[in-house]
């Protein structure tokens, strides 16, 4: 039997798990524990989410930009800043006021930006690996099929969260 090859149709099904995944998530942390520190250090889970919306969207700018044949945009935060650290504290201090609900519906948001950018890219660009010097020899399809585009928040982030929640529901 020959293995069938993903399709635009596997990528947005993906996505659109990814997607509910994040929703169940944002329902455990609810509402009123948006903004208490507690879920990585004396970041809330609204910082979380900004976080996360801030790094895919400069993932979403280029291949949005790739999309409608436009060259790759400089990243959002200041020329200055090559450090994750520093970029990190630059998202949270440009987030840090805005309401919670607005930071959710950011990161929702970056749902559909993937989905209309992986629905409009070339075959050829979604499944090269070389297509994106930026993925380092990644295919973007195949990191959406295997989840690595949504790794950094599953492997780094995610542990933490549940670890948080579980102190919180289940004290001592």
């Amino acid at each position: 039997m020959t293995e069938r090859n993903p399709t635009t149709a596997d990528l947005v099904h993906v996505i659109e798990q990814e997607r509910a995944a994040w929703h169940d998530l944002i329902a455990e942390v609810g509402e009123a524990r948006m903004e208490e520190p507690g879920p990585m250090g004396e970041w809330t889970f609204k910082d979380l989410a900004a976080h996360l919306t801030g790094w895919r969207s400069r993932s979403l700018d280029r291949l949005e930009a790739e999309a409608g044949g436009e060259p790759e945009p400089a990243p959002p935060w200041p020329p200055e800043l090559h450090d994750d650290d520093p970029i990190n504290d630059w998202i949270r201090e440009q987030n840090r006021h805005r309401p919670a609900g607005d930071v959710l519906a950011d990161a929702d948001a970056t749902f559909d930006r993937l989905r209309r950018a992986v629905e409009a890219l070339p075959e050829e660009a979604v499944w090269s690996p070389d297509h994106f010097p930026w993925t380092e020899g990644a295919a973007i399809g195949q990191a959406i099929v295997d989840r690595t585009f949504f790794g950094h928040f599953h492997e780094e982030h995610e542990p933490a969260v549940r670890a948080w929640l579980s102190s919180v529901n289940h004290p001592g």
